[in-house]
This record gives C-alpha cells, sequence and structure tokens, in this order.
C-alpha cells in the first residue's frame, strides 16, 4: 500500500478534493482493472475518454479520482486530483508507486522512424557481452536479464514501463534500452522515466494518420530531447538533416554521430557485402556480422552510446564485432542456393534502404523478387510510395497483404498499385494471400536470386478484421525450402 501524497510527488496539480493520507492499494487507467481502494487515473484517448468511465471505476471501488476535469457532482467519500495532463500524471505516479526505479538505473532512449528496434537490440547484445546485467524494451520483445516478456507495443504504457523497470532493479540489472516511439512520447508514455541519455537515429514519413503532418511527427521525436535533464547525453545522427532539430533546445549535453558529414563518432565503410560489413573507425578497421549502410549507422550510434556510458573503445568494438542485430531485421535464410531475406521494413525509406543495400551487394546477374505490402488503418499517403520504391529497385515485385487490419486488402493493393510506373506493370502482380505470395516468389527465383520479404519481420501474426492469426514470414521462408527442395 502507498500513500496517495507520496505517489502524488511532482504532478502538476490544479485543485484536490477529499483526503490526501489515504493509502491506495493500486494505480488504474483502465476502469476495467479497477479494484478496491485504487486511483482511476482518466486519461482523454485518441478512440475513448477515460473521464466517461469515473462513475464506472466508483462503482469497481476506486477510492481515488485523478482527471483533468472535475465531474459535476462529486462523492464525498471519494478523493478527487484534478492535474494539468492525466496522462502526464499516471507516469510520474507510477515511478513514485514504484520507487522510482529509473533513478537506480542508467536509461537509455532510442527514437526515430527506422532502426530503434536494431539500435535498442544491439546495447543490449552488446552490454551483456561485456558483462552486464541490463533490460530491453523493445518492438520485438522486453527482456529483463535472460527473461522474456512478450511485447504488445513499442513502448508499454507508463505503468507497465515503471513496473518493468522495478524488476529490472530487483533483478540487478544496471542498464536498461529501450525505443521511444512517437505515439509514447506524445501520450506521455516516458513521463516518471529519467534517461541517462537518448538517441536520434533518423527521421522519415510515418504515422502520418496518428500525427497529422510531417511537421507535427517531428515535434513529437523533439519532444523526448527537450525533456532530457542536464546530466544526461543527447545523441543524433549528423548525416539526417533534422537531426539538429532535435537539439534546438535539448539541456543534455550534445553529441553526434556519423558516415558523411562532421561528427563526433565518424566511420567508413570499407567492405558491404552479404557476409558482413567492414567499417573504418577511428582508423580501427572491424569487421561486423551486419550487412549494409544503415546498418553501419546503427552499429556507430551503439558503440558511440557505450563510450558515452563509460566503456571502452577498443572492448565495445571486439564485442560489438560479436553481436548479430534484431530479429526480422535484414534476417538472411538459405533457399536451395536461393538468399531469403525478411525485414520488417514498411516505410519508403526503411524499404528504400533496404533494397539499395541488396543492390549494393549482388554480383549483378540475379534477380531481386520483393514481396511487400502495407498496413491497414495506418498511414495511406505512404502505399503508391512503397509500391514505387519497390518495382524501381526489384526486377520482379509481387504486392501482397501485410496487416490489413479493418480494411479490405485489395483495396490496399490497388492503392499501392497506383505508385507504379507503367513501365514496370510487366514485372508487377497481386497476389492477395501472403503465403501464396511467398512461395510464389520462391517458385520464380533460380539459384543465386534474392527474395525480400518486407513489412512484417519479426511479427508472428497476421490482423484480419481485428482477429491476429497466426503467420510468420520466416516460417513460409522455412516451408518454401521444403517445397524447393523436394
Amino acid at each position: 500500500m502507498r500513500v496517495l501524497k507520496d505517489i502524488l510527488y511532482k504532478v502538476s496539480l490544479n485543485s484536490t478534493i477529499g483526503n490526501m493520507d489515504k493509502e491506495i492499494s493500486e494505480i488504474v487507467f483502465d476502469s476495467r482493472k479497477v479494484v478496491k481502494d485504487s486511483v482511476f487515473v482518466a486519461i482523454s484517448g485518441t478512440i475513448v475518454d477515460g473521464h466517461d468511465f469515473i462513475d464506472t471505476a466508483l462503482e469497481k471501488g476506486a477510492s481515488v479520482i485523478v482527471c483533468e476535469v472535475l465531474p459535476e457532482k462529486v462523492d464525498a467519500n471519494t478523493t478527487y486530483v484534478q492535474v494539468i495532463n492525466s496522462a502526464s500524471a499516471l507516469g510520474i505516479m507510477a515511478a513514485n508507486y514504484y520507487e522510482n526505479p529509473s533513478s537506480k538505473l542508467k536509461i537509455v532512449a532510442v527514437t526515430g522512424t527506422n532502426g530503434k528496434t536494431t539500435t535498442a537490440t544491439l546495447l543490449y547484445q552488446l552490454f551483456v557481452e561485456m558483462g552486464y546485467v541490463v533490460g530491453l524494451l523493445s518492438t520485438v520483445e522486453n527482456k529483463i536479464n535472460d527473461e522474456i516478456i512478450p511485447a504488445t507495443h513499442t513502448t508499454p504504457d507508463a505503468l507497465s514501463i515503471q513496473a518493468l523497470l522495478r524488476k529490472m532493479v530487483d533483478a540487478g540489472c544496471t542498464h536498461c534500452f529501450m525505443e521511444a516511439s512517437s505515439h509514447a512520447i506524445v501520450q506521455e508514455r516516458t513521463s516518471g522515466v529519467r534517461l541517462t541519455g537518448a538517441i536520434f537515429t533518423n527521421i522519415s514519413h510515418d504515422h502520418l494518420d496518428y500525427h497529422g503532418t510531417f511537421d507535427e511527427y517531428i515535434k513529437a521525436k523533439k519532444k523526448l530531447f527537450d525533456e532530457l535533464p542536464k546530466d544526461s547525453f543527447a545523441l543524433i545522427n549528423a548525416d539526417d538533416k533534422r537531426g539538429m532539430v532535435m537539439l534546438q533546445n535539448t539541456k543534455a549535453t550534445r553529441q553526434s554521430f556519423g558516415l558523411k558529414y562532421p561528427a563526433d563518432f565518424k566511420a567508413k565503410i570499407l567492405t558491404n557485402a552479404l557476409e558482413g560489413l567492414e567499417l573504418d573507425i577511428n582508423g580501427k578497421q572491424v569487421w561486423f556480422r551486419m550487412i549494409g549502410e544503415f546498418n553501419a549507422y546503427n552499429i556507430l550510434g551503439v558503440m558511440a552510446t557505450a563510450v558515452l556510458l563509460g566503456e571502452d573503445e577498443d572492448e565495445v568494438l571486439v564485442q560489438l564485432s560479436k553481436v548479430q542485430g534484431a530479429q526480422g531485421r535484414f534476417d538472411k535464410i538459405s533457399i536451395a542456393g536461393i538468399t531469403a531475406i525478411v525485414d520488417y521494413a514498411h516505410t519508403p525509406d526503411a524499404l528504400e534502404n533496404v533494397l539499395k543495400t541488396i543492390q549494393g551487394v549482388r554480383s549483378g546477374g540475379e534477380q531481386v523478387i520483393t514481396v511487400v505490402g502495407c498496413g491497414g488503418n495506418r498511414d495511406k499517403t505512404k502505399r503508391p510510395i512503397m509500391a514505387k520504391i519497390a518495382t524501381q529497385l526489384s526486377d520482379k515485385v509481387i504486392l501482397t497483404s501485410d496487416n490489413p487490419r479493418n480494411e479490405e486488402p485489395m483495396a490496399i493493393l490497388r492503392e499501392m498499385e497506383a505508385g507504379v510506373n507503367p513501365v514496370d506493370f510487366k514485372k508487377t502482380m497481386i497476389i492477395e494471400d501472403r503465403r501464396e505470395a511467398i512461395k510464389t516468389a520462391g517458385i520464380m527465383a533460380n539459384k543465386g536470386d534474392i527474395i525480400l520479404i518486407a513489412g512484417k519481420g519479426h511479427e508472428t501474426y497476421q490482423e484480419i478484421k481485428g482477429v491476429k492469426y497466426p503467420f510468420d514470414d520466416r516460417e513460409i521462408v522455412k516451408e518454401l525450402i521444403t517445397l524447393l527442395n523436394k
């Protein structure tokens, strides 16, 4: 049990009604999870408004209501706390409830359109290799040392973050590396988390269905850096033209990494092949298991972060050369002499990066066959762009279903098809069924060819009309191996 006034420490209050010395059992923001003597935090969401469920929360036993707008009628036995921002208050309250675990950890948040998962995962793998007990919060999975906790969001809700950080502290973790999505930043899910540093990877068009405009999307990322404490570091990709925007109002120590423009941490690509990547970093030539220019940025950002966290650069490079990256990010699978690559690329920029990487490592005679779709109920503006990029940088393209969610798959595919140049129609086909699309690509391929299966990466489901059906691109590829080896 916690005392209400203690968990409200540092929360921006407008007014209070009732007893502030109450002992509370839990903090909840979902009225369905209310228990006796809990605090219900009413948050105005994009779909529902928590203020509409205050009466339900009281009926289920909540003894404290935290809200932005007080109800017209107040209950004499209930304590009401009016706050400026309920979402921000939830994060701070959760941190206090779990005894501020982030103050006992070195936490680095990674934000950007692409590279968040790879960067956070590489940092986790690197620090494990260096002997630390480490936590990870990522799109693919959450980890507390060796314990795997399935991830449902890129960044968990504020309560879950603090609960996970508390578990990390109790498990002896010294570091935590986490993804910070633009949704999470705007929704204050990272409120109450004290960061040691933040990394900006890059930014390109994505999530405009949520943010409305590209400028608002940029502001969402920038907010993370604006709120960094003075004794933290802000590390940006100097080669992204919006990198400096992230640093405009930060109080943190400013650092940068890059391959092209002047930066605090620099690298040069010496070799880029399907077998790996050789970089020159400060005069040291190091071979890494990952592929492509985009991974050169990820590796450099990770190395810079480790050094800023006080690690020895030489030791970092030795250990970093051993790690393999994140699941579903440029996963290579051999199929009867054919190379299949499963990648999460679901934005125009990410797809272009992956295909340009493949173009850069191909010997010249092999075909590049791309299987790609776009998710439903998400940014529609990128659909024709994705198809255009795929057809321009591939020898053959199969447009297929991704996670259609509540949209009709063929409607999504027709919107993608609209971006295909007429000259590229002859090398483009539409196969709605993703399993059949992947198998067709395998049948079309000859020995030496490269098949890119883009969009879903690590995901193990396909979401259709509100139901998540088991579906794993990598498992379908394994079925294809069996088929082609018969």
